[in-house]
């Protein structure tokens, strides 16, 4: 079951990635069609759903990865078994917190749906659609905090750890900040 998450959370990973690059691609095009004199209505509703698309999408590959912030100040003073303790009560907290966000989120895209809601801007299409890719990154980044947490409970080490050691073992110490 893992070997599948891990595939669908790269497949989300990419498809941030996808709209980002997308987004550089409306604005270009936006930017010539200015320059040409053409209307370029509704770009920016476009670009603002893109964004929020790509940012959701990312949350479980940025998390998979160990590219959330973290501070393991406290962590790295304590003993192995304090914290695999401390590992798995913050991943506790998280897992029902990105839970209760996922839900929340599903069910206003599912109100926006019931309702009819339309989007308020040049581009008037129904509002769920691109909620949608809110109520899908936020899923996912859910499932991937508690397959974390799960992962953890049998006794393994985070896989956001083991990303960044492995990162560092090969000299790339580009998240350090």
């Amino acid at each position: 079951m893992r070997p599948l998450l891990t595939r669908v959370i790269d497949a989300a990973g990419a498809l941030a990635g996808a709209f980002v690059f997308a987004i550089f691609f409306v604005m270009l095009a936006a930017t010539v069609m200015r320059t040409l004199g053409m209307r370029t209505g509704g770009t920016d509703d476009v670009v603002s759903w893109m964004t929020a698309a790509a940012a959701f999408f990312g949350l479980a590959h940025t998390f998979r990865h160990g590219d959330f912030v973290r501070v393991t100040l406290l962590l790295e003073s304590l003993g192995p078994r304090w914290r695999h303790v401390f590992e798995l009560v913050s991943l506790a907290i998280a897992t029902l917190f990105t839970g209760y966000i996922a839900w929340s989120i599903t069910l206003y895209v599912m109100d926006s749906r019931t309702f009819g809601d339309m989007a308020g801007g040049l581009v008037v299409i129904p509002i769920w659609i691109p909620q949608s890719s809110l109520a899908i990154g936020s899923f996912l980044l859910f499932v991937a905090v508690a397959d974390q947490f799960v992962h953890v409970l049998r006794g393994n080490r985070p896989d956001y750890v083991v990303a960044v050691e492995e990162r560092h073992a090969r000299g790339d110490f580009s998240d350090d900040v």
